[in-house]
């Protein structure tokens, strides 16, 4: 027994020395870097692994204690892991609940707070308003003839940066089509290497042929023109349209609001491609409706090109032959106050108007007055029978020259053919006896004279339907009934200015049994079934004198044609009545130039006139260049024509010649 307790007791001293070195030592280093508590529950599992127990092998107690141990540790790890995966997963859960609360806020902001702005801007985005190009109605003549029509036009460009071929090889192939010369096209084309404009307003047809050319390089660029088939026939009439589209002269500017169709703006929807589509096909809601169908309205005019242009050659002819600055001429019908020719010569191409002066776009009938001369004598002897001053019966002496208040008036064929004594109204006007005008006129009280002339219109419009037009001049009272001159020379025509249209207005009063008027070249806006839309305000005609007057004044003037001065204009089987003039030009700086207007005014059938033809030339060159040799003719040739198109017939039968036996 005592040899067995020391063993055990040393066993154990042994043991628990094998234990506590290393034990000590762990403890030593443990106590450094671990906890207390740690440390603690690694001292109770020693003292428990240190019972002695006879069951378990060494190495089988070392592991147990080894595998605790690990356990032990592990525990003790995995406490500050699990403290950080919670805080992670409590940020993340965190930050979406966040990103939710945004989110919810933004669509609350989009769906309430700005639905209605944001939604205006999406319709914004897919709806857009558009002023689409609507062409100008186009203008026609009596009979419906083209005078001025939109077409669509090209420019062509050059791009030779993209030529495969020389440009000289491609200027040679354009030559021929835009009737350009290969040099003048390849200096074009060596301007630069894009963006060359090679020729503008090329016609569909021209267009085309380039296009078949095929080249790389060549652009065509599509743009409305203003298209004048008429070319110069009716310019001073229909004017021009610029660049800009505004009309600037005749009936291009002064009815703009006529001839472009209403622009308004249409509504559209934008598709995802970009393309534009109608909001609706209802054309009562926002369907371009506009965009569509355009109106079929036409500016119809009073004018016939047929007339126009038999009175354009005659004049033309005239003009040319007395070296002439200009001349004009117009046909009116007597009754309506509708203009049937008016022609200015010389005038300009509207398609190219800016090849031409600035004065060629002036229509002279209307904007430049002048004196009359002789043929206002008609106008001053039915104011003179209306108001009582002179009998048609009545005669008056012509001396040949007389003096008025000093001042020398005489007739113009005074040197050849001196005083003609007694003379009745028809042959003062068959004559056109200067003398015995100042005669008849001066049986009128100087201030009722002048109420008279402010009467009929002088110094006043005549309100035609065409732009810039311009008053005459009639001086004031004081100045024409304080000396005897003025009411003496305004007698014979001069002394005070008219325009053309004025004169042609007047000489129709006297053909329509004396109601004046108001001449017009505007029918007025046309459908294509010919029920006219929309027609100018006229005034309503007046009666300026009465209907006997009237009618004794134009047998008057019958006598000029049969045996007077204008016996030229003479046509067989129609009754002409007739006056010719031959007036002195003002000069710019006072007084009478040594120029002079020329001109002849007419009415037929006599009988019963339907028509009234004036034509002036201004400074005619000759000894010869009066209004019975320069004027005179070209209203013939106007007068043949208006019988010819207007069908009327003679005022007698035209007398045929006997068979020969």
């Amino acid at each position: 027994m005592a040899s067995f307790f020391p063993r055990i007791g040393a066993g154990r001293r042994s043991s628990a020395r094998r234990d506590r070195s290393p034990a000590g030592v762990d403890r030593k280093r443990r106590n450094r870097s671990t906890p207390p508590s740690r440390a603690v529950t690694i001292r109770e599992s020693r003292r428990t692994s240190a019972v002695p127990s006879r069951s378990w092998p060494r190495w089988a107690q070392h592991s147990a204690r080894a595998a605790k141990r690990l356990s032990e540790l592990l525990q003790v790890q995995s406490q500050p892991r699990a403290q950080v995966t919670r805080l992670r997963l409590t940020i993340v859960w965190g930050i979406l609940l966040l990103a939710g609360c945004v989110l919810a806020a933004n669509l609350y902001r989009l769906q309430i707070v700005d639905a209605a702005k944001l939604q205006q801007r999406a319709q914004a985005q897919q709806i857009t308003d558009v002023r689409p190009f609507v062409p100008r109605r186009p203008i026609v003549d009596d009979r419906g003839n083209v005078l001025a029509i939109d077409r669509p036009a090209y420019t062509l460009y050059a791009h030779p940066i993209m030529f495969h071929t020389a440009r000289r090889a491609v200027a040679e192939q354009l030559a021929p089509i835009l009737d350009q010369s290969v040099e003048s096209l390849t200096d074009k084309m060596l301007d630069g290497d894009s963006g060359i404009e090679l020729s503008y307003a090329l016609s569909e047809d021209v267009a085309d042929r380039v296009k078949d050319l095929g080249l790389d390089g060549l652009e065509l660029v599509q743009h409305p023109q203003r298209l004048y088939p008429q070319e110069d026939l009716f310019a001073n009439v229909v004017g021009y349209v610029n660049f800009d589209r505004e009309g600037k002269a005749g009936l291009e500017m002064g009815q703009q609001k006529q001839l472009e169709r209403p622009i308004e703006t249409v509504r559209l929807r934008r598709s995802g491609n970009g393309t534009l589509m109608p909001i609706s096909t209802d054309t009562n809601a926002d369907a371009p409706h506009d965009l569509i169908h355009q109106d079929d309205l036409r500016l119809q005019l009073t004018l016939d090109a047929r007339l126009q242009r038999a009175a354009r050659f005659a004049l033309q002819q005239k003009v040319t032959e007395f070296k002439a600055k200009r001349g004009a001429a117009m046909a009116i019908d007597v009754q309506t106050g509708a203009l049937k020719a008016m022609v200015s010569v010389p005038s300009f191409d509207p398609n190219e108007y800016y090849e031409f002066d600035v004065e060629r776009f002036r229509n002279w009938t209307v904007s430049n007055p002048y004196e009359p001369g002789s043929t206002f004598k008609p106008i001053n002897v039915a104011i003179a029978l209306e108001s009582g001053a002179v009998r048609p019966d009545e005669s008056f002496n012509d001396e040949g020259q007389i003096f008025v208040d000093g001042w020398p008036v005489q007739n113009n064929d005074y040197e050849s053919a001196g005083g003609r004594g007694s003379l009745s109204l028809t042959e003062i006007i068959k004559y056109s006896s200067n003398v015995g005008m100042v005669h008849v006129m001066q049986r009128m009280q100087r201030s009722n004279y002048y109420e008279w002339l402010e009467r009929i219109g002088l110094g006043k419009t005549v309100k035609i339907d065409l732009p810039d037009e311009v008053p005459g001049m009639l001086k004031t009272h004081e100045q024409f009934v304080g000396g005897a001159i003025e009411p003496a020379t305004a007698a014979f025509g001069q002394g005070f200015t008219l325009t053309p249209i004025q004169l042609l207005q007047l000489h129709a009063m006297l053909a329509n049994q004396g109601r004046m008027v108001t001449p017009h070249v505007i029918q007025g806006l046309y459908g294509a079934t010919g029920k006219p839309m929309w027609q100018p305000d006229r005034p309503e005609p007046r009666q300026i004198v009465s209907a006997q007057v009237a009618r004794s004044v134009i047998e008057m003037m019958e006598a000029v044609v049969e045996s007077g001065t204008g016996k030229v204009a003479q046509i067989p089987g129609y009754r002409i009545a007739g006056k010719t003039g031959t007036a002195q030009k003002a000069s710019e700086t006072g007084g009478y130039s040594n120029a002079r207007i020329t001109s002849f005014v007419s009415s037929f059938p006599a009988e019963a006139p339907r028509y009234t033809v004036l034509v002036v030339l201004d400074e005619p060159n000759g000894s010869n260049a009066f209004g019975s040799t320069t004027a005179a003719p070209v209203a013939k040739s106007i007068m043949e024509a208006l019988i010819a198109i207007e069908q009327v017939p003679p005022s007698q039968p035209v007398p045929t010649a006997s068979p020969t036996p």
